[in-house]
């Protein structure tokens, strides 16, 4: 078995503890940078002869918008007289350093993006006062929203945070491909779709023995045993999800050496793992590389061949490519499953796309734009090929594939989709069909157009479906929505 995945500053990103960061503090960094400069009395361009560079490109350092290299670092330590541990100091040199990087935090965030706000420029005629007052007040503002902040929320607080570590890893954890990887070997695993007897020998190499009941707990897709290594599963043949990856997620937990989830954020990583390793398996990292890399020197990536080569669905293809395009074939990419009501469902990016999110980061139950694909795609009549679509967004044009499928909670749409520059390698890249998304911009898609407005503005009086679960706290207990009642109680009457 292994250990967690995770890395210490993942868990501490994931618990809200402090840690170390992931990356450079370039806001930080500029603000000291600018500091030292003023007070040696030099200027952007005296600076820039002593380094080597010119004075725009250190005034981006200095705002904190471009990420100098390591070598540039060292001729800046040495041109301002100090060390690099002095210069990369965790501390604001002054009070109105550290002010001027905590407006401009607060203005690069989604809170401040989602009042619509014009932005106000940090500079040194910003008068102290006035920097004290719009600190204060994103303060004041944020502690307010914080208060009002329900159980749910705090759930979307943590799915953002998980979010953000699944984007400094690519989506890529190597500690999970090698676990499966090493199974894989174990059952004899050589090519091709992973078949039910194959996964069903697994489990026994594992000591687990699998029994199909008809009365599983309804809240539950599985119950395992581990007292006596027994893994229960319904009989039915209707099941919502694929009954290979309820069995490997199962397994998963056991391999991963999971314990009971202290809070809500330990139950999503723990479930992101999970998934994850049955990804592993279903579609094994050596020979879905080697697919995927024969696919791109064709330039015929296509999700759907992905799921018809390993027999899986499509989103378990979608989700395994945003596993793996980065880190082997050097492809940025976002994933999204939205609801045909509009509202996003679960969503990755590690290419820039900027989806619409709360106060929180939180994405999910935020609207997609309208003429973003998994939009677009519900308008479709042609539901048996992928559709395609080229969509200019404010952070770049970017190349999108989508499909709908019906499940029991109502029809998705399922879209992958990469920047402009890497449409190259796709199959469906030479579709004429654009759209041009202004969002966030609420004028965009957000508000009625002024024609419509115009005619039924005040004379419409729509009776709203009402939808309880947003209003319902998150389910107790370590594993939000089981009954743990009823789990202890069918163990019981299934042990003896």
């Amino acid at each position: 078995m292994t250990t967690s995945p995770w890395s210490s500053a993942d868990a501490a990103s994931l618990s809200g503890a402090a840690g170390a960061p992931d990356t450079l503090d370039l806001l930080s960094l500029g603000r000291r940078v600018r500091h030292l400069r003023k007070a040696r009395a030099m200027t952007l361009d005296d600076l820039g002869r002593k380094v080597g560079s010119v004075g725009s490109q250190l005034s981006l350092i200095e705002n904190g918008k471009r990420e100098p290299k390591l070598g540039m670092l060292q001729k800046l330590a040495a041109a301002l007289g100090v060390s690099i541990d002095e210069l990369l100091g965790a501390e604001p040199p002054t009070r109105r350093a550290a002010l001027e990087i905590e407006l401009e935090r607060a203005q690069r965030g989604p809170l401040y993006e989602s009042l619509g706000l014009p932005r106000v420029r940090i500079s040194a005629r910003l008068p102290m006062e006035a920097l004290e007052s719009l600190v204060g007040l994103q303060t004041e503002l944020e502690r307010r929203l914080n208060e009002q902040v329900a159980t749910p929320e705090e759930a979307r607080r943590a799915n953002a945070e998980l979010r953000g570590v699944m984007r400094r890893r690519n989506n890529y954890f190597p500690e999970i491909e090698a676990e499966a990887q090493k199974l894989l070997g174990a059952v004899g695993y050589s090519a091709g779709p992973m078949s039910e007897h194959l996964i069903a020998d697994l489990a026994r190499h594992l000591g687990f023995s699998l029994h199909h009941v008809g009365d599983l707990p309804h809240s539950t897709r599985s119950v395992t045993d581990l007292k006596n290594s027994r893994i229960y599963l319904t009989q039915s043949q209707h099941a919502d999800h694929d009954p290979r990856s309820v069995l490997l997620q199962a397994l998963g937990h056991y391999v991963l050496q999971h314990r009971t989830p202290e809070n809500y954020g330990e139950f999503l990583r723990q479930r992101v793992a999970t998934n994850y390793f049955a990804a592993a398996l279903l579609l094994p990292e050596k020979p879905a590389v080697e697919y995927l890399r024969r696919a791109k020197a064709a330039r015929e990536i296509a999700v759907e061949d992905i799921r018809d080569t390993f027999a899986v669905s499509y989103e378990t293809a979608a989700h395994r490519f945003t596993n793996l395009a980065t880190e082997h074939l050097e492809i940025l990419t976002h994933f999204q499953k939205t609801h045909k009501s509009g509202i996003i469902y679960k969503a990755y990016e590690n290419d820039g796309v900027t989806f619409p999110q709360d106060h929180t980061g939180a994405i999910e139950g935020q609207p997609s734009c309208r003429r973003w694909t998994s939009r677009v795609v519900f308008d479709v009549q042609d539901r048996f090929s992928a559709y395609n679509q080229y969509t200019d967004t404010p952070s770049g044009t970017y190349w999108c594939t989508a499909r709908t499928e019906r499940g029991p909670s109502g029809e998705f749409s399922l879209s992958v989709g990469v920047p402009y520059s890497q449409v190259k390698w796709f199959r469906g890249r030479d579709t004429d069909i654009r759209e041009k998304s202004f969002c966030p911009d609420e004028s965009c898609c957000r508000r009625p157009p002024s024609s419509l407005a115009k005619e039924w503005a005040g004379n419409a009086w729509p009776s709203a479906r009402a939808h309880s679960h947003l209003l319902a706290a998150m389910p107790p207990g370590a594993f939000p929505g089981v009954d743990e009642t009823e789990v202890y109680s069918f163990l019981a009457a299934h042990s003896g």
